[in-house]
């Protein structure tokens, strides 16, 4: 597949990246050649110094040759105005990214298409929904659903108290078909559970479930539930208004904002929710704000470290929930020990929406999970794929790959290694970012 990737700002440089060692035909476009060439030097991809709305950059490019066209700069004028010249010079798919979540209505994509978008990606307002989600619940650190919640990812650290620790897979505790315990991460290693493995105090565990055992998943890690009703962010950006406007209604939200300018825009913007012009980085106000009474603080500037540091002090300071937006790719494993609940990495999110349009197989979702080199994979078993042809455990899957569940007709079942998958199966396979490509074998 050739892909031609306009680059400027950190999604397009983290997408370039991941598709670097997967032996895709990647040409990297950028009006600044500083910019791009540190990619050019360390990565095998090509690059073009060129502008995107320029007819004759794109064509030196190679854009009429192209499979996937995607323009993820900073500018939503640029990157729209790019796809339309994209796909009237002969490129096959083109994505864009979007500030505009009026946009995404569904029923404005034929008029996009027609215009020559066919995609659009939004990554502030998945950030949000991956924060929102996890709000939903107060014992878990990431939360992931599928088709429709029939299946169920669940992020986990277990302590000490929790049920499930030190025990080996083999002596068939786990083999009740409640949940599927995928894979476990242990001091910044993902590991894939076989029969010698077990789970150990302070490991980070990713299931798949039903909603019907989700309690039974919650007892047996040992985790106390409580409802979040009271939530201080800390920054007015737009990841913090667009989950802000998805929260319940019943929320009770305050926002900490430095700007002043900004602190009464947001006031004018955001309906039954408290703007502070404050620093959030202060302990003493943090507490003068009433850091006691928060069931969850949310760290949403553009600063990792500031984000890290306040929901340390949050925690320190009572809050059982804290959810830090770490876009410095070299602080997400720093704070994952430094047990921050909940991390998000909007570029990273964002490049797992944009990867599985580079997938041939049928996939309907692809996310990543931070502070892995992990994704989850939601295929479609296509009548005739490898996948349906034998029992699981006589399939030979390629190493690191775990298949947690699938749902049939809208109904979500845990794998064993007897189950068998049917044409139209959505199977939902746990594995490290270099397997994907094998996996695809299995439902083509």
């Amino acid at each position: 597949m050739k892909i031609l990737i306009v680059v400027p700002g950190e999604v397009g440089r983290h997408l370039a990246k991941m598709l670097s060692s997967e032996n895709q035909d990647i040409v990297l476009m950028d009006d600044d050649e500083n910019r791009i060439k540190d990619l050019e030097d360390n990565y095998d991809l090509l690059t073009k110094v060129g502008l995107p709305t320029s007819i004759k950059d794109l064509e030196e490019a190679g854009v009429a040759e192209t499979d996937l066209f995607i323009a993820v700069t900073p500018e939503e004028s640029v990157n729209m105005t790019a796809c339309m010249l994209a796909t009237n010079l002969g490129a096959h798919q083109t994505l864009a990214r979007i500030d505009n979540p009026e946009y995404l209505q569904p029923k404005n994509k034929d008029f996009f298409e027609k215009l020559g978008v066919a995609h659009l990606i939004y990554p502030e307002m998945l950030a949000a929904q991956e924060i929102a989600e996890s709000l939903r619940t107060s014992w878990l650190r990431q939360r992931t659903s599928f088709c429709n919640e029939a299946l169920t990812l669940l992020v986990i650290k277990v302590r000490e108290n929790s049920e499930i620790i030190n025990k080996e897979f083999s002596t068939g505790y786990f083999s009740h078909k409640k949940y599927r315990i995928v894979a476990i991460k242990r001091n910044n290693r993902t590991i894939i559970p076989t029969g010698s493995d077990m789970v150990l105090a302070g490991d980070i565990v990713y299931f798949i479930t039903t909603n019907e055992y989700l309690e039974f998943v919650r007892e047996q890690a040992g985790k106390s539930d409580f409802p979040i009703r009271n939530v201080m962010f800390m920054g007015g950006s737009r990841i913090a208004q667009k989950t802000i406007q998805i929260l319940p209604s019943q929320t009770n939200v305050k926002i900490l904002e430095r700007d002043r300018e900004k602190s009464f825009s947001l006031a004018e913007e955001l309906n039954n929710t408290l703007i502070i012009n404050c620093d959030g980085r202060n302990v003493e106000l943090l507490k003068e704000e009433g850091i006691h009474d928060m069931d969850a603080f949310v760290a949403v500037t553009a600063n990792s470290e500031a984000n890290i540091l306040a929901c340390l002090a949050a925690k320190r300071l009572g809050v059982k929930k804290t959810i830090a937006e770490v876009e410095n790719n070299d602080y997400i494993m720093l704070a994952e020990s430094m047990d921050i609940g909940t991390v998000i990495n909007k570029k990273m999110i964002a490049a797992s929406y944009i990867y599985q349009l580079t997938l041939d197989a049928d996939v309907l979702n692809v996310h990543n999970l931070s502070a892995t080199d992990a994704e989850v994979v939601e295929f479609i078993a296509t009548p005739g794929a490898k996948i349906t042809k034998s029992k699981i455990k006589d399939l030979r899957l390629p190493d690191q790959v775990n298949i947690g569940g699938y749902v049939r007709n809208g109904v979500g079942y845990i794998v064993d290694g007897n189950t068998v998958i049917v044409p139209n199966d959505h199977v939902i396979v746990f594995c490290v970012s270099s397997a994907i490509r094998k996996m695809e074998r299995f439902f083509n």
